[in-house]
């Protein structure tokens, strides 16, 4: 997927039939039916069926957990930060969110096309495990509502997906085949890549974990000539210690958990 992205727009258009799955000796021919049942049409066709049926799952993971009364005691007043102590501990995204501040990189400052989607900031009271948990459970259901938005703009909006601009994106390969010139054009921009004017430049995006965010210095030439990332996971990692601090052992387990901590982000 991290590859699907490309400077200009993406790989290619979205498929028209979506593969379905195979009967084989882990598959029986009754299996291989229900798989293939939201299938029969385009990736559009499949991911409208999913957002369709998504909400009745979040219902069923609510049922499960929300007012269950193990989960409530190891959960509220669990790793507690106030709104003040999470803005000087850095905190992003449901970390921040869940302490009552209705701070979202996609609504303060849109990119993208998030100023033409229609969605809600869920926020937290208490600033507890239990809000951060209820805050990312209202959030899959406005991801929800965002990934329908689109899927109906997609619809009414076919068209190119990338630019023909062949400084920064490849020539479409059966031009490439039939053109020196396209060919050219393809083996330059891979050998030598894109030269970016000199200057810096940031930018941040909302992330499911907080705020992630690139600073990019260039020199004129066709490498970065520094590129520092900024993720969301050393901030929170950093604050662990005052959220567990009183709790047992075990609650450490609850506190990570809404984190969303990932050790490899922090190790980078």
């Amino acid at each position: 997927m991290g590859a699907y992205y490309r400077p200009g727009g993406v790989y290619r258009d979205l498929p028209e039939q979506m593969p379905k799955y195979q009967e084989n000796r882990f598959k029986n021919a009754q299996t291989v039916k229900e798989l293939n049942e939201a299938r029969s049409g385009s990736l559009l066709d499949f991911l409208e069926d999913f957002t369709d049926r998504f909400p009745v799952y979040v219902s069923e993971y609510h049922t499960l957990l929300t007012d269950n009364r193990i989960w409530k005691q190891r959960t509220v007043g669990i790793g507690v930060i106030s709104p003040e102590r999470a803005l000087q501990k850095g905190f992003s995204g449901p970390m921040l969110r869940g302490s009552g501040i209705e701070w979202d990189l996609r609504k303060k400052q849109p990119y993208e096309v998030y100023d033409r989607m229609d969605f809600d900031i869920p926020v937290g009271v208490n600033g507890d495990c239990y809000d951060r948990y209820l805050v990312r459970m209202e959030e899959m259901l406005q991801a929800n509502r965002i990934i329908r938005q689109c899927i109906e703009w997609l619809r009414k909006n076919p068209g190119p997906v990338i630019t023909d601009d062949h400084k920064v994106a490849p020539p479409a390969r059966e031009k490439m085949k039939g053109s020196m010139e396209e060919l050219i054009h393809h083996f330059k921009l891979f050998t030598e890549g894109m030269h970016v004017p000199a200057g810096e430049a940031y930018a941040a995006i909302e992330h499911p974990k907080g705020e992630m965010a690139v600073w990019a210095v260039s020199d004129g030439a066709n490498k970065p000539y520094r590129i520092k990332l900024h993720t969301a996971g050393i901030p929170h990692l950093a604050g662990v210690d005052e959220l567990v601090r009183g709790h047992m052992l075990a609650d450490a387990t609850a506190v990570i958990g809404t984190i969303d901590l990932v050790l490899g982000d922090v190790d980078r």
